[in-house]
């Protein structure tokens, strides 16, 4: 098998010149360190602030030492099982004049001092789709032109049957092929794609296939990517692991050092910012609705007034349990609501276009103080009974794990590649699972199931042990009457939980792990709104 290696391993992890004595490590003036607080819907993003202060939000430290060493993530392996699950707000104060690349310097310096992490260039076996030759001869012709290799969109005639994906490629290496092929069938591919055909020279070829999306409504003219290389191409693309470069992380510690006792003379709290210009009015009878929020501000149009309250205080807008004494008018009310931050109002001063460097959760911060002030809101929060699930033991039959695997859920198929979604497209979501314990299930199904589960799930299992697992079912809204509630189990044989072959998440739970979700009453936090506006002040 040929694998194409990156060349960036030889530089990534060199020490200095023998015979030199090492620079000093570039390092932050300062730097607060701690873990992330939980939020309805945490993803990692890193931003630059004026004042020279580094904002790294959500991160966990596979992704704190992918930004550290500018690699990507499936290029890190080993380490510690929690390298994916847990997560940490980073903020530091850089020197000022420092470049990028010192930046990542100094943030490898922060991960070693804080959390000892250490790591070594290495390989490693990795799963990957290689692409390689089929039975017969390959359907494809030498390339008759020069220049750089390209596929690009083709159209089709006008026509009544199913729209394919379809591309004309012209003077295609085959290495070049296999890395826009990952690009172009992504929703299939989630992993790289390597070539292995052996195949030298440029090529000329077509291939079309059906989106993923679009399998289903195909139907028999439907085409994967797979049956489409193999039919047209005369190829092979089938998932299969090999030896391939990496980084491997030999340990870090799961909790960071303490920050320095006098952080808050060093790095201390930015002021939130404050709203330049804000209006907020009732939306036009049938007004498209559409949003960004970005550094710039907030620029909504027809959105209801309980969306912007659930965004405003990280509330779950599916829940309805949530969000109490909420009058029946805040579901219906539609506003447009622009709010404008400016590098003044920020004292953030920015040149050019684009947006402002701002902590997206400063402005949602920012939101919830303008729609305080607009709708005279008085609320609060506190703990109130509500619908949740506990998980129990039925009759657990999940592969236990290798203690060392990193823990983690992906959307996608397991090692052996089988994917369920190819023979029914109802069952459109495919989640697969390593070394995960059942408290960690437990919190992963509330992220897993949304449209099912709402709130935190109670591990009541009394199973010890982490365990291996994928998870195949049905997202909510292909449910009929979008049902969130736990039916009875079905027969453990039957494969589908209603006749179109959706399965629900509990009906997946119970046969394919062997583990109940129940429904139960649970003091959880809410948000009580004391008095609300039903009309905002003027503007």
């Amino acid at each position: 098998m040929r694998l194409v290696a990156a060349t960036f391993f030889v530089s990534v992890l060199a020490g200095p010149v023998s015979g030199q004595s090492p620079a000093p490590a570039p390092a932050f003036t300062a730097a607060d360190v701690h873990p992330a607080p939980r939020r309805s819907y945490p993803f990692y993003f890193s931003v630059v602030l004026p004042e020279n202060r580094l904002v790294m939000r959500d991160a966990t430290m596979l992704d704190l030492i992918s930004t550290a060493y500018d690699l990507d993530a499936d290029n890190v392996q080993g380490g510690p099982s929690w390298l994916q699950l847990d997560r940490f707000d980073v903020i530091a104060k850089v020197p000022p004049g420092t470049s990028k690349a010192d930046q990542k310097l100094m943030l490898r310096a922060l991960l070693t001092d804080r959390f000892h992490l250490t790591l070594h260039n290495g390989t490693a076996p990795m799963p990957a789709y290689v692409l390689s030759p089929g039975k017969e001869k390959p359907r494809f012709k030498a390339a008759e032109g020069t220049g750089d290799p390209a596929c690009e969109g083709k159209d089709q005639p006008p026509a009544t049957g199913p729209k394919y994906a379809f591309v004309s490629c012209h003077n295609m290496t085959m290495d070049a092929f296999a890395q826009q092929l990952h690009q172009m069938a992504g929703g299939y591919l989630d992993k790289p794609v390597v070539n292995s055909t052996g195949l030298e020279g440029a090529w000329d070829f077509d291939l079309k296939w059906s989106g993923r999306g679009n399998l289903a409504k195909d139907g028999p003219d439907g085409i994967s990517i797979f049956d489409a290389v193999d039919k047209q191409l005369g190829l092979k693309l089938a998932l299969e692991t090999a030896p391939r470069p990496v980084v491997l992380v030999d340990g870090a510690n799961r909790q960071p050092t303490a920050n320095a006792a006098d952080l808050e003379k060093t790095l201390p709290p930015q002021t939130l910012p404050q709203f330049e210009v804000a209006t907020i009015k009732p939306s036009k009878p049938g007004e498209h609705g559409s949003g960004d929020i970005s550094g710039n501000g907030v620029n909504i149009t027809n959105i209801r007034l309980k969306e912007m309250v659930d965004l405003a205080w990280d509330l779950n807008e599916a829940d309805p349990e949530v969000l109490v004494n909420a009058p029946k008018w805040l579901a219906d009310e539609r506003f447009d609501i622009m709010a404008k931050v400016s590098p003044e109002s920020t004292g953030r001063p920015f040149a050019g276009g684009g947006n402002l460097p701002m902590d997206i959760y400063e402005v949602e911060e920012m939101l919830r103080a303008l729609l305080i002030e607009r709708f005279q809101i008085k609320a609060h929060m506190e703990e109130r009974p509500i619908d949740a699930y506990t998980l129990t033991a039925a009759n657990p039959k999940m592969k236990p794990a290798d203690p060392a695997a990193r823990t983690l859920c992906k959307e996608g198929p397991g090692p052996d590649g089988k994917d369920p979604r190819t023979a029914n497209p109802m069952l459109n979501r495919l989640v697969t699972c390593t070394n995960m314990s059942m408290p960690e299930i437990s919190d992963e199904l509330t992220r897993i199931a949304g449209g099912y589960i709402f709130s935190p799930v109670l591990d009541a299992t009394g199973v010890k042990g982490s365990f291996d697992f994928t998870l195949s079912f049905s997202s909510a809204d292909r449910m009929p009457h979008n049902t969130t509630t736990a039916a009875p189990a079905a027969d453990p044989d039957t494969s589908a939980s209603v006749p179109n072959g959706a399965v629900s998440v509990f009906d997946a739970v119970n046969h394919q792990l062997g583990l109940k979700l129940e429904k139960q009453k649970r003091p959880l936090p809410v948000l009580v709104i004391d008095h609300i506006e039903q009309k905002p002040t003027e503007n």
